[in-house]
């Protein structure tokens, strides 16, 4: 798959270095999946949920939470953004 935004991961890595090394083994699974469908991301990620047109994934043990938009014709996985839980929770990235 190919990935765009990934300067986000790395700006939110700057701010919450904790995330840095999931992260970046998300980044490096993403980038080396074949994935057709959701079915196919929660074989690996089986908490991923299919939200409102996202996929959210739970990253560094449930604490932070990746908002991508995957596109499963032409492979691309778009980050939208990367939040903490609480964040998350808050609802505004749906706006």
């Amino acid at each position: 798959m190919r990935v765009i935004g990934i300067e986000s991961l790395v700006e939110f890595s700057k701010i919450h270095a904790d995330s840095e090394a999931p992260l970046g083994a998300w980044l490096q699974t993403a980038e080396e999946a074949d994935w057709k469908h959701i079915i196919d991301v929660r074989k690996v990620y089986p908490h991923a949920d299919s939200v409102e047109g996202y996929t959210v994934f739970n990253i560094g043990g449930n604490k932070y939470r990746l908002i991508t938009k995957i596109t499963y014709k032409v492979k691309i996985i778009k980050i939208e953004c990367v939040l903490t839980h609480s964040e998350y929770d808050e609802g505004k990235w749906k706006k």
